[in-house]
């Protein structure tokens, strides 16, 4: 019975790995914090220039590496001041200099944002953030909430974004 459940999991682990489009190229982190889980690929600058030569302005952004990255709200929130009901979401963003688009998008189980186009129909957020400027270069890209400031906080190179991000209170 051991071998049977140790041969299960191998196979869902690898048939995952090969759904997914084959073998990561980035390091993967999850961030849990209170009411939520974000999952994302954590590209590195690597001395490359980001925004605007690798990350394109105009062009809708996976907001990190390999399959879009996913956000989950164990209860209603209220994203950039939109109403958002609990659940899981993508997270995709418009980007250009002075201002992102940050964007939720229902459609699950994407890679990159090579289909966005077909599944932009799903989307059900779009808030409109400035790009603030990192004293400091972030080498690796970092997604975190701070729960002080109730904001989901995304920063790599010289760019930080931050989406006011709250959660209903019971009474």
């Amino acid at each position: 019975m051991k071998k049977l459940l140790l041969f299960a999991a191998i196979l869902f682990f690898c048939t995952d790995s090969f759904a997914q489009g084959g073998k990561r190229k980035s390091p993967h982190d999850t961030l849990t914090y209170a009411n939520g889980v974000i999952t994302y690929g954590r590209p590195y600058k690597h001395d490359r220039d980001i925004f605007g030569v690798l990350v394109k302005y105009g062009q809708v952004w996976r907001v990190g590496a390999d399959e879009a990255t996913t956000i989950s709200f164990v209860k209603d929130a209220s994203f950039g001041g939109q109403d958002i009901p609990a659940g899981t979401y993508t997270l995709f963003a418009l980007v250009n200099p002075e201002e992102w688009t940050v964007i939720l998008n229902t459609q699950l189980g994407q890679w990159g944002s090579f289909a966005y186009e077909k599944n932009k129909d799903k989307d059900i957020a779009h808030i409109k953030v400035k790009v603030q400027e990192n004293e400091d270069v972030v080498e690796q890209l970092t997604i975190s909430y701070d729960e002080d400031e109730q904001a989901l906080i995304i920063e790599w190179d010289k760019v930080k974004v931050t989406v006011p991000l709250s959660f209903q209170t019971e009474d």
